[in-house]
This record gives structure tokens, sequence and C-alpha cells, in this order.
């Protein structure tokens, strides 16, 4: 997922106007989710980034990701609720459960709708939060969210058809 890692940025960057010194809480399912590793793989090279891991146990960061981030001397603490740290991010990075990464239906079931982000849960959070999210969503996120203009996850996704576009032109060796 490096060119989803290069949306995220471009997105952040584009809002933040840098990545240094930024709060973010990555929420979901941590242990399968692609697109988060890669991002904290990322974040390594940019100072004082503090990490809010938010996630139910059975879904964590993997322990390689954790020796990854101690290795790198970042900040992250591992949480299992969303509100009582959303007031600390300056960007909430959801992610869907991933049903095809179960082997059993139940526990998924019993997982899916853990963190559910509505419009009420972002009372807390500060008003220039960015919400980011690399799509598609099943139901982390409801639709009433859409409206909240922390709510960049369009925008992220419209990043990510531009770096892949100019990606493949320069494979091509096209220019514009």
């Amino acid at each position: 997922h490096p060119t989803q890692t290069m949306a995220d940025l471009t997105t952040i960057t584009r809002l933040r106007g840098g990545v240094d010194g930024l709060s973010l809480g990555l929420c979901g399912d941590l242990k399968n989710g692609r697109t988060v590793h890669s991002l904290i793989k990322a974040m390594a090279k940019f100072r004082d980034i503090k990490f809010f891991l938010i996630s139910p146990r059975d879904l964590a960061v993997p322990e390689y990701m954790r020796v990854f981030m101690r290795e790198n001397n970042m900040w992250f603490t591992e949480v299992t609720g969303l509100e009582s740290v959303i007031p600390q991010l300056d960007i909430l990075y959801m992610t869907r459960v991933q049903r095809e990464r179960f082997f059993n239906e139940a526990d998924y079931v019993r997982l899916k709708d853990t963190y559910i982000l509505d419009p009420d849960k972002l009372k807390n959070a500060k008003a220039d939060m960015a919400i980011l999210h690399p799509l598609p969503r099943v139901n982390e996120i409801t639709v009433a969210v859409d409206e909240d203009p922390r709510a960049r996850y369009f925008e992220q996704a419209a990043n990510g058809r531009f770096i892949r576009m100019a990606l493949i032109m320069k494979l091509l060796g096209l220019t514009v």
C-alpha cells in the first residue's frame, strides 16, 4: 500500500502544512490493516509523532510493528476506547474490520461494529482534527459524518487518484 501512504501523507501535509509533531489516532483493524502498517513505517521519517493505536485486543497492531516503533523511537500507546483519546488527536485514521481476514464468521460479527464514528463521538474532538479513511468504508463511519468539515477522506481518495496517475505516467515515460 505505498501509493495509499503517499495519498495519506499528501493529504496530511496539505491539511496541516507538515507532518512533524502530529498526534494520530489509528482506529479499527490494526492487526490486518496494511495501510496502517505502511503509514506507521512512513511516519518513522518524521519527528515527534504520537500514535494512539485504538483497537480491540483481538485486532491490535502486530508485535513486529511494535518492535518497529520501539526501534525507531516512536511514541505510541494502545487503547481500546476512542472516546478517551479523541480530544488529543490531530488526525483520526479510521479503518474497516476486514471480513476477508477472518477465518471464523462469528469473530468477524463480534468485532465488526466495535468502532462506529458518528457525529456524537466527534463532539470532544478538536475543531481542526482531520478524519481520514483509506476507503471503502462499510459502517465504521456513518454517512452523517460526511457533512462534518473534518471529514477529509474524499479529498484523501482524490489525492490518491492523482498520485497513482502521476506514478503510472512516470512508469510509462509520459509527460504532461
